[in-house]
């Protein structure tokens, strides 16, 4: 462990230069993804059967290997940042658009009628009902897309991506287990610290009394 304490310590600017980069790729593919899926998963939920094609869609996205996803848009986008971002904003999008759609369908339609009765327009009933109740679940999708970006986002290295995926893909190619572990340890803590917080943040937006 001292080794590489002291190999991370000569190499320092890079490894800071990388975790940028590996932020930049997933919280940037997931920021990309709640713009596009919660729209979207809100304008679905009065279409059921138009929500199942697209969410079928998007089911289908996330069995393509990261790999093989990559190379398929090479010829289209070419190497670095582009491709990447594209496949980890594709990645993004089901777990937030299926809890979003799922969080408003869950809605009480007593709650809806309540608002109803007291004269809400829809927009009103969104934002000030169904939005406010299905917040922590759509968080909660928030945070499964986020965890698994951070880790998939290694993958953006073998296409001139950047971020962690680099020193991993260094040390693999070297044999040096301390450009590995550089990469590795620093992917994991990120997915980790993302997954506690916007853990925190949907335990807080629960309801005292549906908390676990």
């Amino acid at each position: 462990m001292s080794e590489f304490i002291r190999f991370l310590q000569s190499n320092l600017d890079t490894a800071a230069v990388a975790t940028y980069q590996h932020l930049y790729l997933s919280f940037g593919s997931v920021l990309l993804g709640m713009l596009v899926a919660v729209p979207l998963g809100i304008w679905l939920t009065d279409k059921e059967k138009l929500a199942e094609k697209v969410l079928a869609v998007t089911g289908t996205i996330q069995t393509v290997p990261g790999l093989a996803f990559l190379g398929l848009f090479l010829p289209l986008l070419g190497l670095g940042v582009v491709p990447s971002m594209t496949v980890l904003f594709l990645y993004s999008l089901l777990p937030i658009l299926t809890n979003t759609y799922t969080g408003i369908r869950r809605v009480s339609p007593a709650l809806i009628e309540a608002g109803m009765g007291m004269g809400m327009s829809p927009r009103q009933l969104l934002f000030m009902v169904k939005l406010p109740l299905a917040f922590p679940v759509i968080i909660a999708g928030i945070r499964i897309a986020s965890v698994y970006i951070v880790s998939w986002a290694t993958l953006a290295a073998f296409v001139g991506g950047g971020g962690l995926g680099d020193p991993i893909l260094t040390g693999i190619m070297t044999a040096d287990i301390n450009f590995i572990l550089m990469g590795a340890i620093p992917a994991a803590l990120l997915a980790l610290t993302a997954g506690w917080i916007l853990g925190l943040v949907e335990r807080l937006a629960t309801p005292r009394g549906l908390r676990g």
